[in-house]
């Protein structure tokens, strides 16, 4: 009886290093802190921080993120990682992973903000009138990172985690055009991180159920009849009418709404006359409104429209009423319960149970909330920055806001860790092979 000839030390010793190979690479997808420790590898932050800093001088607005979308391609391209564009004008969709289910997506929003940066800085915005006042340039550079880390791991990966790198969160509805463009589909959960200064670096935060309102935004013209300010009774004022109006309107909360169901009304802009002797033709105000029910923001917009023009007419003045971006409106963002469970579990793992904290609810708005009408399963959540050494934080959307760039890698490894994880837990069994099947002998 012949024997087989023992194996050569150099198959045995390459046979044990793809064990040992493989094993680190599961272990390390498995391991959120090890996650974290590679975000956190000076190299990878560094890379990382240069093209957050890249995004931030160069800001670009809804659906004009020719740019940015550029420099994620380019990103994408030196990782190896294969891409769809252009979806939805500018939004860039890449996969890593098996390119079967089960499907797992992770998006950043790429858009900027129409306003004048004033901080003083080396990578200050160099356009005027635009700046990343939000945190979006931060969002890319964290799922870059992510899609990083996760391309590290690929072959570990237990189905298809699908990046979606979107235009126009800041009112433009680029969740629904990134929906209607097909970027999700079959995609079974979806994560989103963003950066918040209101919590310390290192913590991470979120809520089951509602955790930031819906609502859209309003302009109204309210016309009377100008004339010279000595004589109003010649005139019909539109200035008048328009603050009637906005006091008017601050009742629909205070004396129409349940003061259990939070609900905002604000108005933000008023324009109207340019010089203090003359009473304008017309008034131009305008205003956001947000709840958490899609029953209470049909109600603030039925009511908004008939308040403006009923209060305008009790002054004589005509008025006028647009709802911006209401076709659809921004619904509320709603977190799954399951996937809050699975959240604190792997976040714990990654930054301890102490630094995984549930936060109330925000009366912001976020068009991520559009997925949840595609996709079974949504989840959204902050990463802190927030350093007592700096000072003064500015808040999001103020002209003074910063990123606190050592919360990159918490956003990245935390990302990946959830990707990685959810497709291990809902990992698919291998099709069996066909029966032969049985026929009748002639």
């Amino acid at each position: 009886m012949a024997t087989a000839a023992a194996p050569s030390l150099l198959a045995v010793l390459a046979v044990a290093s793809s064990v040992v190979w493989a094993s680190a690479s599961a272990v390390a997808l498995e391991d959120p802190a090890g996650l974290l420790r590679r975000a956190t590898e000076p190299a990878f932050l560094d890379w990382m921080v240069r093209v957050r800093r890249r995004i931030h001088e160069n800001p670009e607005l809804r659906f004009e993120e020719f740019g940015t979308s550029e420099l994620v391609r380019r990103e994408l391209d030196d990782m190896g990682i294969p891409y769809r564009h252009p979806v939805a004008v500018t939004g860039v969709v890449a996969t890593i992973g098996t390119g079967g289910p089960p499907f797992v997506a992770l998006r950043a929003e790429m858009d900027a903000l129409l306003m004048q940066e004033s901080v003083e800085w080396e990578h200050k915005s160099k356009v005027p009138g635009k700046m990343h006042g939000c945190g979006h340039d931060a969002n890319v550079a964290i799922l870059l990172g992510c899609a990083k880390i996760l391309q590290e791991h690929r072959d570990g990966l237990k189905g298809t985690v699908v990046l979606v790198f979107q235009p126009a969160e800041e009112g433009g509805g680029g969740a629904q055009k990134m929906i209607e463009a097909g970027a999700v589909e079959n995609v079974d959960a979806i994560f989103g991180v963003h950066v918040a200064n209101a919590f310390p670096i290192g913590v991470l935060e979120s809520r089951p159920g509602p955790i930031m309102a819906g609502g859209g935004v309003f302009e109204a013209v309210i016309s009377g009849k100008g004339g010279h300010a000595a004589l109003p009774h010649h005139t019909i004022d539109p200035i008048l009418a328009a603050s009637n109006v906005i006091v008017s309107l601050q009742q629909l909360v205070s004396r129409e709404a349940d003061p259990l169901d939070s609900q905002v009304v604000t108005v933000g802009k008023f324009q109207g006359g340019g010089a203090f002797n003359v009473i304008p033709d017309s008034v131009t105000i305008g205003g956001t409104f947000r709840a958490f029910s899609k029953e209470s923001i049909n109600q603030l917009k039925q009511r908004i429209e008939e308040v403006i023009v009923s209060q305008a007419s009790v002054q004589r003045c005509n008025a006028t009423v647009e709802f911006l971006n209401m076709d659809p409106f921004f619904p509320p963002t709603s977190n799954s319960p399951e996937l809050h469970d699975f959240f604190v579990r792997v976040a714990s793992e990654m930054v301890g149970s102490k630094n995984v904290r549930d936060m109330q609810p925000l009366m912001s708005a976020e068009d991520f909330a559009f997925y949840a009408e595609v996709i079974p399963s949504t989840y959204y959540y902050f990463a802190g920055m927030y350093n007592e050494t700096r000072g003064p934080q500015a808040p999001h959307h103020s002209p003074y806001f910063t990123v606190n760039e050592e919360a990159l890698p918490y956003g990245a490894a935390a990302q990946a860790a959830l990707a990685a994880r959810y497709l291990f837990e809902h990992e698919q069994p291998a099709a069996s092979p066909d029966k032969a099947k049985a026929h009748d002998e002639l």
